[in-house]
């Protein structure tokens, strides 16, 4: 192989390894804007909206009244996607539009590491969604849990008295799941079977 051979391929791995290069940078910052892409489509769509705070006292419900006349039933439901044990301490209770309630969750991490997860909130019947008014959540925020720790995470809500009159249970359901899983290691001296006979 010649000098002008050996510049074109040298050329050639440079520009190789600028595209690649560029091609990991790319799908890292993909990697970083997935989690406020998905929160804005949420956002946008009405589907498993996880930021929407309504203070209560604002917007809809400024002034409203507890309607006494009526009763709903919540029902509370939890589902884990990673190492963690979650659950409400109640699984429904029976509460008045415009009423302040307050549910807690809670949320006990067994592993030797630290933790972080996101809550992901769903509601039945989809038309009770916009009338369930979040006012304090810890599915606002990413949550991070030491190693063995267990901690109680209320919601405090209120229901919009113009929830329709059809609708007397409202199921609300949180999906907990770790975020930035990672990639379990073999223990040192076991990362390959013994071989019979040896």
């Amino acid at each position: 192989m010649d000098a002008q051979d050996k510049a074109i391929e040298k050329r050639f791995n440079r520009g190789m390894m600028l595209r690649l290069l560029v091609v990991v940078t790319l799908m890292f910052g993909f990697g970083y804007a997935l989690v406020p892409l998905y929160k804005a489509i949420c956002e946008v769509t009405g589907i498993n909206v996880l930021t929407t705070r309504d203070l209560y006292g604002s917007g809809s419900l400024k002034n409203s009244q507890v309607d006494k006349s009526r009763t709903i039933t919540v029902e509370f439901d939890s589902n884990s996607r990673g190492p963690f044990a979650f659950r409400p301490v109640k699984n429904s209770m029976e509460v008045h539009p415009g009423e302040l309630t307050t549910i807690v969750y809670e949320v006990a991490n067994g592993q030797s590491r630290d933790i972080s997860a996101q809550a992901i909130p769903s509601y039945a019947p989809k038309q009770a969604t916009e009338y369930f008014k979040k006012i304090e959540c810890f599915c606002f925020k990413q949550q991070t849990l030491k190693s063995k720790e267990a901690r109680e995470m209320p919601v405090v809500f209120v229901i919009d008295p113009k929830l329709p009159k059809d609708v007397k249970t409202i199921t609300l359901s949180y999906t907990f799941f770790e975020v930035g899983t990672p990639v379990a290691q073999a223990p040192l001296g076991e990362d390959a079977p013994a071989r019979k006979g040896s």
